[in-house]
């Protein structure tokens, strides 16, 4: 399944466009790669994503075409969270 529809199925990123800009942004990486929209996903991958100031970690646990909003967290599994500390070196 390709990085950005599995995005969306997740519901990791509500629309499917916007986590399409995200991956081409080089804001995700699977498996410790830079990884595109189109990157195919499989069970067993770590992703990585961006959110400003926030870095989620998790784990591809089953790919499906379509998942209920109820079912849509069982695809994925949240390794870490971590927040982005702002460098003040600037101010």
């Amino acid at each position: 399944m390709r990085l950005d529809k599995f995005l969306k199925v997740s519901r990791v990123i509500k629309r499917r466009t916007l986590a399409k800009e995200i991956s081409d942004e080089g804001r995700v990486k699977v498996n410790n790669r830079a990884a595109k929209a189109g990157t195919d996903l499989s069970v067993g991958d770590i992703v990585e994503i961006e959110f400003g100031r926030k870095i989620v970690t998790l784990e591809v646990v089953q790919l499906e075409a379509h998942a209920k909003k109820e079912d849509a967290d069982r695809m994925y599994k949240i390794i870490k969270e971590q927040k982005i500390e702002k460098d003040s070196s600037f101010l």
